[in-house]
C-alpha cells in the first residue's frame, strides 16, 4: 500500500491528463480506439496527443478523447479533429511522431497537414 503522500503525488501527476481527456473545449481531438485501432497502434497515438497537448499549453482549449470504431479500419490509427465553426479533419495512419507534428502545425499553427488526411 502506498502512503497518502505517494497517492497524492500520483493523483497530481495524472490530474492534467484526466482533465484533458474529459474537457469540453471548442477543439476536440478524437482518437479511434476500437479493436482495429488499438491493434494498429492507436494507444501510443492517444498518449502522444494527451501528453503533447498538455506540454504545448493547449489544455485550456483542446480536449483529447477517444471513441470506438470510426468505420475506416484500413486507415487506422485514425484521429478526427473537430474545431468550432470548421469542417472536421480526419488524419489517418497516425503515429506518435505524426501526432507531435499535428499538435505543432494544426492545433497550434492552424494549418491542416494535408498529406496525413484522407482524400
Amino acid at each position: 500500500m502506498k502512503s497518502l503522500a505517494e497517492l497524492a503525488a500520483i493523483r497530481d501527476k495524472m490530474k492534467n491528463k484526466v482533465v484533458i481527456r474529459e474537457g469540453s473545449n471548442e477543439t476536440r481531438v478524437v482518437v479511434g480506439m476500437a479493436t482495429c485501432g488499438i491493434a494498429a497502434g492507436a494507444r501510443p497515438v492517444l498518449s502522444a496527443f494527451v501528453e503533447g497537448v498538455n506540454e504545448a499549453g493547449l489544455a485550456g482549449s483542446v480536449t483529447v478523447t477517444q471513441t470506438g470504431c470510426i468505420g475506416i479500419c484500413q486507415y487506422e490509427p485514425v484521429v478526427e479533429i473537430y474545431e468550432s465553426g470548421k469542417e472536421k479533419v480526419t488524419y489517418v495512419k497516425m503515429t506518435p511522431e505524426k501526432a507531435a507534428e499535428v499538435i505543432e502545425k494544426h492545433l497550434k499553427g492552424g494549418k491542416v497537414i494535408e498529406e496525413y488526411t484522407i482524400k
